[in-house]
């Protein structure tokens, strides 16, 4: 039996081309594009406006990388639309209803990848990010960091039958939040009060603090999860099933409960919002860990430099600086409709703890970073809060619109 494993890539890099040969290499090394019941395919939906690329930055693979995958698509503005002219062609859905699958935005670019999976029949998708590499990052007994190669897609392979969702573990630089040395002008309790106020199923000041003072920010695996092949059944907490957009792979043979991503316009939390859709399906964790690059400081681990020691990142430069404060504005612009969906009767006094440590730690972190662009995590705060209904019923049409889709796939691939 053929088992037909599409790739889905959601990038906006040149970087993509490098993590791509990297995995490829990866798949050839643990025996996966030379086993004959398993066809690897390639789906990447790119973005030419997140750093004013070209399509030929990724489509132009190279041939000796190209060649060892069974297929590649690839879905840029002119795809999609034409998928939509279609679509609205058969009466399948309207303009609107087209805007909110397949438009801009994190959440969009992976239903897309999602749907034309489903289309070609797919029997898998694993999701992989562009800033993520097949490996584990380790500390010895003596501090030193050493490595170990993950066979991410062999095992999610090994498992997902069993399950609606597999997902995967992740070490390195999960949180793109710098190291940060306290002084009097921001204190510890100061950024934990920004922290909370802006945390989500990933971060929190608990788990923040702890890799703050024991590694600098800095994750690492558990080399007894990889070698005793831990697994475990993720369980619901506060209505959420928590997952991350990337290694995670969908079973495309059980599409009837496959929910949709999701995010406010211009948030991120589209893994979030998923995880929020997943009561009824069974959700396991996977021990295969990709190591996250979130300040994209070790992109030659993709050509084979092996540092022994992670270093802090220096949250006093200008280029680390504009990504935590960027990421900090789009975990704060989906905070208010995820506790809307989570904890509906208790958000208005959430939505006031949230504005009291916000209004505390905003001017101690401009002190802190000289600079004034934290104030505009307030105001969109204030901005999406105003907002949420809205934003609400947004996330209900897009469930409805796409259980439409998921519908008509299914007619299309009746046998």
């Amino acid at each position: 039996m053929i088992l037909n494993v599409a790739i889905g890539f959601v990038t906006g890099r040149k970087h993509f081309q490098n993590v791509l040969k990297t995995y490829v290499n990866n798949w050839l090394e643990h025996g996966l594009i030379s086993d004959s019941r398993i066809r690897l395919h390639l789906f990447v939906a790119y973005d030419l406006k997140y750093f004013n690329t070209r399509a030929s930055d990724y489509k132009n693979i190279p041939p000796e990388v190209a060649q060892l995958i069974d297929s590649i698509q690839f879905y840029g503005a002119e795809e999609v639309e034409e998928e939509i002219k279609t679509l609205k062609a058969g009466g399948a859905i309207n303009d609107d209803e087209a805007e909110r699958i397949f438009g801009e935005g994190y959440a969009k670019k992976r239903n897309i990848v999602t749907y034309f999976a489903l289309k070609n029949k797919m029997d898998k998708l694993l999701f992989i990010d562009d800033d993520e590499y097949p490996v584990a990052a380790l500390k010895n007994a003596s501090g030193k960091c050493y490595w170990m190669g993950q066979s991410v897609v062999g095992t999610h392979l090994k498992y997902n039958d069993d399950a609606h969702i597999t997902h995967g573990r992740h070490c390195g630089y999960i949180s793109p939040i710098p190291f940060i040395r306290f002084n009097d002008v921001l204190t510890e309790n100061d950024l934990g009060s920004f922290i909370e106020a802006i945390s989500n199923d990933i971060i929190s000041w608990d788990k923040l603090k702890n890799l703050i003072h024991q590694h600098k920010c800095v994750t690492y695996a558990d080399a007894q999860i990889i070698n005793d092949s831990t697994i475990c059944q993720v369980e619901e907490v506060s209505g959420m099933k928590f997952i991350s957009g990337a290694n995670l792979c969908f079973n495309l043979k059980k599409t009837k409960a496959l929910p949709p991503f999701y995010n406010p316009p211009g948030a991120r939390g589209e893994d979030t919002f998923m995880s929020t859709m997943l009561s009824d399906l069974k959700v396991v964790k996977v021990p295969c860990y990709t190591f996250h690059d979130g300040f994209l400081t070790y992109k030659n681990l993709l050509n084979g430099v092996i540092p022994t020691d992670l270093e802090a990142i220096n949250g006093n430069t200008p280029a680390n600086q504009k990504r935590f404060i960027n990421a900090a504005i789009g975990w704060i612009r989906y905070k208010p409709l995820l506790v809307y969906i989570t904890r509906r009767k208790d958000y208005a006094g959430i939505m006031e703890d949230i504005r009291t440590n916000l209004h505390k730690s905003i001017p101690k972190l401009n002190a802190f970073f000289k600079t004034k662009d934290f104030e505009k995590v307030l105001i969109e705060f204030e901005r999406y809060h105003r907002n949420v209904v809205r934003h609400f019923e947004d996330f209900e049409q897009t469930k409805r619109v796409w259980g439409k889709l998921l519908k008509l796939l299914a007619e299309q691939n009746l046998p």
